[in-house]
């Protein structure tokens, strides 16, 4: 079991999983289907980053989504936010067993060996690996994994969920997932749609009925009935 106090019980991630920079496309794409979506927003001033965290999070409690903060961690923590996803540089800094007492659920990104490595003795509760495709979002310092590396992942990882990201179109996904993906995150084929409220709920139809949020938190109830054999059966290794 990990030092940190995280849950033995596993996840059921939605198949979709858009990032977006404000509450404000919160707002337009919790009614089209999203139920989990990231918060990404960079350079902006402390009390606007609270801001935007503190609506996107009613947003979601209210339409039974689930928020997970990028990046700004010490706000989430601040701000009752119970979901964060952490890049390989936010981890030389983050609290993570802060984070884990305040039963905050973690993600992490992975480029590679390196970083799984490092991002499975923290036992997340779901690795990220991108990009798969070429991305127009920014420059990236990793060439694209292509489809065979997430079946690799996924092998290497196990039960832990798998979130592809980076270049992928709503044709690509079921690419994406037929390799091994449990959940594929999507930016610029929503955001830079014309018309972003139609384009995800294809995504969503493409996808699959997602979980409400009461299933993330809902395993854990029922499982933990069948403790303690339950415990060593789903316990993280």
């Amino acid at each position: 079991m990990s030092p940190f106090g995280t849950s033995p019980f596993r996840m059921t991630l939605p198949r979709v999983y858009p990032i977006v920079d404000s509450a404000a496309w919160i707002r337009r794409l919790l009614p089209a289907g999203a139920r989990l979506v990231q918060l990404r927003i960079k350079d902006r001033e402390a009390a606007e980053l609270r801001a935007e965290i503190r609506e996107s999070k009613s947003l979601c409690a209210r339409a039974g989504a689930q928020l997970i903060v990028n990046d700004h961690w010490q706000l989430a923590l601040e701000e009752g936010c119970d979901f964060v996803h952490l890049g390989q540089g936010d981890l030389d800094t983050a609290d993570v067993p802060a984070l884990r007492r305040a039963s905050i659920r973690i993600g992490i990104s992975t480029h590679d060996d390196a970083e799984l490595a490092r991002a499975l003795g923290l036992e997340p509760d779901y690795i990220a690996l991108g990009p798969i495709y070429p991305t127009l979002l920014k420059v990236m310092a990793f060439a694209p994994q292509g489809l065979d590396r997430i079946g690799e992942w996924k092998r290497r990882i196990g039960a832990t969920p798998l979130v592809a990201i980076g270049g992928i179109t709503l044709e690509r996904l079921p690419g994406v997932l037929a390799a091994g993906a449990d959940c594929a995150a999507v930016v610029t084929d929503i955001v830079r749609n014309p018309t972003p409220e139609e384009r995800m709920r294809l995504w969503v139809s493409a996808g699959g009925a997602p979980p409400s949020r009461d299933t993330f938190a809902a395993g854990d109830t029922l499982a933990a009935k069948d403790a303690p054999a339950a415990n060593h059966a789903l316990a993280r290794s």
